[in-house]
């Protein structure tokens, strides 16, 4: 709010393009008015807050992010540093090259004002021409970022040095995969119940409740083992991809169980359909990034039916750095403009029309259709390109409610595909070397 405040405190009238004007300088856009407040004013605007809190102005320097409390303590927690990195020596090509990365990582950890640390992050990756999306809420934040090696590296040591994160945050919790600012249309940047949408208030399921942390080497002997036992039918062990089905179609663990859900907000249904699967069972659990698992794995933990659970610290991301050719096998869909990454040469899903060998994700081709669709090269050039017979055949238009709110297109995959799919466990084979 000081931050906020600060900021329209330097408004001017209209006057052609400017619209802010502070240290003598003119500013049109407020992603601008913003870098310069944070880079400047930082200090300016943490005393305004508190002086809005009501707090003294303490004799001498606290420690960075904190204020101090009675007796020199700091209170309420680590505060949100505006911090941004001096990038006066490095160049605009430095920032903006094509060639560069994206990044992937959450935190888990108490936020007192998440509109302050959503501005902060929004001025930040703005100041690192930084695109890509991040979800900031009370229980921490959670980020997929691309740029240029020299934006990303700043921003993992910027955020490395916020107070807020300190002792909890580091470097290893980075996941990064060859990418750049391209592989994003823009930044989103916002404010969210859950920076996992589980649909799960956290204050009922909590991340402090998780499973077991396995390292990828732990996860690795764990996979190892339940795929020997599950091949002469001794397993007591469920290996759970807790992604989409469009995640898993392309590349899952071997012998997994991958749920049939569309959103992983369909998760804690799918698990209350089908609670006698998991009774008395150890579970290995698995996720992209390792930040599905945080909520789900304390999702099944509150049903009280498993033996143990357990999940994949860093995710398929941090399991494939280790073991480029282990036990999971294709591609590994990522939630950005490239669909999919690559660490080893199987293809395990097949093109939708022909059944051919497939796995390159497009969407389909009806106009509203927000659809992933397997067509392979030949198929589309035959103009089979939607994600069924019913977007293929014609584009469905798109109708309104009286209010104006528009309707998302309906297809063949959106009826038949049921919204809790339930598993039945006898009915369930697992092939070890498939």
């Amino acid at each position: 709010q000081a931050f906020s405040l600060f900021v329209k405190a330097k408004e001017v009238p209209p006057a052609g393009r400017v619209r802010w004007r502070c240290c003598q300088q003119a500013f049109e856009e407020l992603a601008g008015i913003h870098r310069h407040v944070a880079l400047q004013h930082g200090e300016d605007v943490g005393r305004q807050a508190g002086v809005e809190a009501g707090l003294s102005p303490s004799p001498g320097p606290a420690l960075a992010g904190e204020a101090e409390g009675p007796g020199g303590h700091p209170c309420g927690g680590p505060e949100i540093s505006w911090a941004l990195p001096d990038t006066s020596h490095l160049s605009h090509e430095d920032l903006t090259s094509k060639v560069g990365e994206v990044l992937l990582y959450y935190c888990y950890c108490e936020v007192k004002d998440p509109e302050k640390l959503c501005a902060w992050q929004k001025a930040l990756c703005q100041h690192l021409h930084l695109t890509g999306k991040v979800r900031v809420a009370s229980e921490g934040i959670n980020g997929t970022v691309g740029g240029s090696k020299v934006a990303t590296s700043l921003y993992i040591e910027v955020m490395l040095s916020q107070p807020l994160f300190k002792d909890i945050l580091c470097q290893e919790d980075f996941k990064s995969s060859a990418g750049g600012a391209h592989c994003f249309p823009d930044l989103r940047v916002g404010v969210f119940k859950e920076i996992v949408p589980m649909g799960i208030d956290p204050k009922i399921v909590s991340y402090k409740e998780t499973g077991i942390h396995l390292s990828p080497q732990e996860f690795h002997r764990e996979v190892e083992q339940y795929l020997s036992q599950a091949s002469q039918g001794e397993s007591d062990t469920i290996l759970l991809d807790c992604r989409n089905f469009y995640e898993s179609k392309i590349g899952h663990f071997q012998g997994c169980l991958a749920p049939d859900i569309r959103k992983f907000s369909y998760f804690p249904s799918y698990v209350d359909e089908n609670l006698e699967l998991f009774k008395d069972k150890r579970v290995l659990m698995y996720c992209t990034g390792g930040i599905r698992c945080e909520r789900g794995s304390a999702y099944l933990r509150s049903k009280a039916v498993c033996r143990e659970v357990y999940q994949l610290k860093g995710g398929i991301h941090k399991y494939l750095e280790e073991f480029p050719d282990g036990f999971y096998r294709g591609k590994l869909f990522v939630f950005d403009d490239r669909y999919a990454i690559c660490s080893n040469e199987d293809i395990i899903s097949a093109c939708r029309y022909c059944g051919t060998l497939w796995d390159q994700y497009k969407l389909c081709s009806s106009q509203h259709c927000r659809q992933l669709v397997l067509t392979c090269p030949s198929c589309c050039d035959k103009g089979l390109t939607a994600c069924c017979p019913v977007c293929q055949e014609k584009e469905l238009k798109v109708t309104s409610r009286a209010s104006g709110q528009t309707l998302k297109e309906e297809c063949e995959c959106t009826w038949r595909r049921p919204r809790v799919p339930i598993e039945h466990v006898s009915h369930r084979t697992l092939d070890a070397g498939k």
